[in-house]
């Protein structure tokens, strides 16, 4: 089938979604949940051929850490799903009102995009959260995954069709599109008229691709280069915590931290401690002359780092790191790698905090926690679309709302202009 085909179908299945109750839809959610549970056999079957396609091709581990599953992951998948059923729906909600002095009523309404696509790559649990979001918001979705988690998303989205139409909603509200061929992604970013909005998540050169090449309008997510800065008035056990943490508790995601930055008051001390702990941990630490002397000292070997270091969103276990004079110096070392996404300082200091809030530019910025904060289900809007990058028309993890657009509805009494 062609994309055109199942976009025609989306558009079908978009109309009746935008009208269904919140306890029909609610229920379908909790099927799909309850599918995922049932038949996690199935999904870990296909994602165990993935997995072995991709370590004969020779993928990068956090790749492989991204395509995997397993029962507890599957679990995750069905439970986000279960959270998002149980969140209000934000279809219909009035966002505000009033009387105008001619006696018309105004009201603007939150209403579905309509047709949503999203692409991205390995994670096969987005296809999960993306379908759960999209119908909960009264959208039709198509995925667009990747070749490498062919097998495990056509099993998920079976999964998820079948309990869709059994709770009496279209199956066409969620839809695959064919990933092994690149012309369905070309023709899903050209679907105009008939995709509402594109959402890419991935790495930086499938998003700057989406980003480029498409006339659907597109909303961008997910480069994340974190930085973790510890200034001179840390507790520095807490920002120990906090920078291990925010590395290596899942190096592969976008809200993990890729670098560090030190103030030059603590930094002897605060090296002394974190290099080792980091080594411990397996992380390679890429860094400015200043914390190369610093890892001497200790005895830990750190590679120097280059503007490339700074600039980039390793995905795994690697952080750049440099001594900086001042929190004037860590803003502006932000504001020249950083991605937008999220930023951290660890400060006993409000007026330092403040000054970083204010002036540093990111959809999250986290005061003494760890960047992996950062997240839809961490901040209770349940599994997440998507961390949005840009400032229109949403910015940071992207829950329900994020997924609609709004309607005014006038109301008179045979008014005229």
């Amino acid at each position: 089938m062609s994309v055109r085909e199942q976009g025609e179908r989306a558009r079908g299945a978009a109309t009746v979604l935008a009208t269904a109750s919140r306890r029909t839809k609610d229920g379908a959610l909790a099927a799909m949940a309850g599918a995922l549970r049932k038949r996690t056999g199935e999904i870990l079957a296909a994602n165990a051929a993935d997995i072995g396609r991709g370590r004969a091709a020779g993928l990068a581990d956090h790749l492989i850490d991204r395509l995997g599953l397993d029962p507890k992951r599957v679990d995750a998948m069905a439970a986000g799903l279960d959270q998002v059923a149980g969140l209000p729906d934000p279809v219909g909600e009035v966002l505000r009102g009033s009387v105008l002095p001619n006696g018309l009523e105004l009201r603007q309404l939150r209403v579905p995009l309509g047709v949503v696509g999203i692409v991205y790559e390995a994670r096969p649990n987005v296809t999960a959260d993306a379908a759960g979001l999209c119908l909960k918001s009264g959208n039709a979705v198509l995925l667009r995954g990747s070749s490498s988690a062919q097998s495990s998303n056509l099993a998920i989205v079976a999964v998820l069709r079948d309990a869709v139409e059994a709770a009496g909603l279209p199956a066409d509200a969620i839809q695959l599109v064919d990933a092994t061929s690149r012309d369905s992604v070309k023709e899903l970013m050209r679907a105009r008229g008939l995709v509402d909005v594109l959402i890419p998540r991935g790495g930086a050169d499938l998003i700057r691709s989406v980003v480029e090449e498409s006339t659907v309008p597109v909303i961008e997510t997910g480069v994340g280069n974190c930085h973790v800065y510890v200034d001179e008035s840390a507790d520095l056990d807490m920002a120990l915590r906090i920078l291990v943490n925010a590395k290596t508790s899942r190096p592969s995601v976008c809200n993990a931290a890729e670098s560090l930055l030190v103030h030059a008051a603590v930094a002897p001390t605060f090296l002394g401690l974190a290099l080792p702990a980091l080594r411990e941990a397996g992380v390679t630490v890429h860094g400015d002359p200043a914390v190369v002397l610093a890892g001497e000292e200790v005895g830990v070997e750190v590679a120097p780092a280059t503007a490339d270091d700074y600039a980039a969103e390793y995905l795994s276990l690697d952080l750049s790191a440099a001594v900086v004079p001042s929190v004037d110096a860590a803003i502006v070392h932000i504001r020249r790698y950083g991605s937008g996404h999220t930023e951290a300082i660890v400060t006993e200091s409000q007026s330092t905090a403040r000054r970083f809030v204010a002036e540093v530019d990111a959809a999250a910025v986290m005061v003494n926690a760890s960047t992996r904060f950062t997240d839809g289900g961490e901040f209770g809007f349940g599994a997440e679309i998507g961390i949005s990058t840009q400032k229109l028309h949403a910015r940071g993890p992207m829950g329900l709302p994020e997924l609609t657009s709004t309607k005014y509805v006038v109301t008179g009494a045979g008014h005229v202009r």
